[in-house]
């Protein structure tokens, strides 16, 4: 990979992430390309640790060589490396073995080597689909109302992308091929903003072949949707139905739930578990249900002050909802992470609930007895427990 990396003219860009065992990097995550500057081109590297990104330039040849080494000696867990032409990635074992999968391109990628921070993006804003959702004008640039949700887009694909790659290179998602495409599900699409995205990113810039099928109750957003998606030529279909009743066959192996509202995301979270789906990706939407909860329900001592108030009774039921859903996800064999995906600054709705299978269902231990003594100090019935049968649903 060393050579690919050093290449100036064939990257397209490389990821590094996770950590070998009992190792720590120092960086989280480190992705690398090569862009044009006025002194040239030169070796971009953005390091990312638990609260912001570092940037870098480093001209090509030894400069370039020692930056490169140096991450190399990183003890990461999984490399992914495109080039114009195939995709490459490295997996190390637990017992330090390094597992390499490589595929070809069906054509040789076109490469983006501006610096310029728009230019910089995932998917540039004047990338067809943005034009196709409304997002951006007839010249390509992306209109001022919109500059909020193109940011939620963004922060949306770094964090689709450094899922899928982790996914990919731990074996936890298998490899997709044109024959047999990775199938993803997004539940509760809407007007399918995010969805799009997900589908231009993951096929035009990652070379990955994808099916996706958006799923919403409504017809005008299943109409609309088709029809874009015809317009753009990408391979997707839209349905209209609830999240409940929604049959995909074969099951989706990646669930996208964006901002469905309320018990719609348990709804969407007991899909996925039904399903087998490997990689889970909710954003939560408003959370009414626990809340209505806490209003009916006396409050245990001493957390009186904190559901006297009814803004911060408001914000204790989004904190238990979220915290809730995770350990039932955990309870169900998949390890979870709780993020926030875009700054609050863009969207008020900045949770996600990250969730990969890795094993069996836990059934008992630390993660239930901490579970069943929080619903039962606060007296609540996540509704999320109720579809996946761990207690009967409420009279």
């Amino acid at each position: 990979m060393r050579g690919h990396l050093l290449d100036p003219d064939t990257l397209v860009r490389s990821v590094a992430s996770g950590r070998q065992k009992g190792q720590h990097p120092r960086w989280r995550r480190v992705e690398l390309r090569y862009v044009d500057l006025k002194a040239g081109r030169h070796l971009q590297i953005t390091a990312y640790d638990e609260t912001q990104a570092h940037t870098s330039n480093h001209a090509p040849g030894d400069e370039a060589r020692d930056a490169v080494d140096a991450l190399l000696d990183e003890p990461f867990a999984n490399w992914h490396v495109d080039t114009t032409t195939q995709t490459h990635q490295v997996r190390v074992t637990k017992k330090l073995e390094a597992i390499v999968h490589t595929s070809d391109r069906n054509a040789e990628l076109e490469v983006d080597r501006e610096h310029d921070r728009d230019k910089s993006r995932l998917l540039s804003e004047d990338d067809p689909v943005f034009r196709a959702l409304g997002l951006s004008d007839a010249e390509g640039r992306m209109k001022p109302s919109r500059q909020a949700k193109y940011r939620q887009v963004e922060e949306f694909l770094r964090l689709l992308d450094s899922s899928i790659t982790d996914a990919l290179a731990k074996q936890q998602l298998r490899t997709p091929t044109a024959a047999d495409p990775l199938r993803i599900a997004d539940l509760g699409c809407g007007n399918a903003y995010l969805t799009f995205a997900a589908q231009r990113f993951l096929t035009e810039v990652r070379g990955l072949p994808v099916r996706l099928t958006g799923v919403d109750v409504r017809e005008q957003s299943r109409d609309h949707n088709n029809v874009v998606a015809t317009g753009l030529g990408v391979d997707a279909v839209f349905v209209a139905g609830s999240i409940a009743g929604a049959t995909l066959d074969p099951p989706p192996e990646v669930v996208l739930a964006l901002h469905a509202c309320d018990t719609a995301t348990d709804e969407a979270l007991a899909r996925a578990v039904e399903w087998g789906a490997r990689l889970v990706l909710a954003a939560p939407c408003c959370h009414h249900d626990i809340a209505a909860q806490l209003r009916r329900t006396p409050t245990p001592s001493p957390y009186a002050m904190l559901t006297r108030h009814g803004i911060l009774r408001e914000r204790l039921a989004d904190t238990l909802t979220d915290g809730l859903r995770a350990s039932l996800m955990r309870l169900q064999g998949y390890r979870v992470d709780v993020m926030q995906f875009v700054e609050s600054q863009h969207t008020p709705r900045n949770t996600m609930l990250r969730a990969v299978l890795t094993g069996a269902p836990v059934t008992g231990g630390g993660v239930r007895t901490e579970y069943d003594a929080l619903v039962a100090e606060w007296g609540i019935r996540p509704r999320l427990a109720e579809l996946l049968g761990l207690v009967e649903p409420a009279p």
